[in-house]
């Protein structure tokens, strides 16, 4: 059995749901992995910067700003508690 060939969309969207992943409220939000996973997808954000296509580089841009303000909100949730 052979899978698919991984494209870079599909890695930045990979990358982007292990941090909502840690976000997530079911059983409390684990911040370290959620942070872990924002700063990897900002590292392959300056690392493939100029080998991006234009639909690329705006799901990469959305991706950060989402995950980002999701993390501020859930931080700011657990700091309230």
């Amino acid at each position: 059995m052979s899978f698919p060939k991984i494209d870079l969309t599909t890695f930045f969207l990979s990358i982007s749901s292990a941090a909502f992943m840690g976000l997530g409220e079911e059983k409390g939000p684990d911040l370290e992995l959620a942070k872990q996973n924002i700063d990897l997808l900002e590292l392959m954000y300056d690392k493939t910067k100029g080998n991006r296509t234009p639909e690329e580089d705006r799901l990469i841009e959305q991706l950060l700003f989402e995950t980002r303000m999701r993390f501020v909100e859930v931080q700011r949730k657990v700091a309230k508690t």
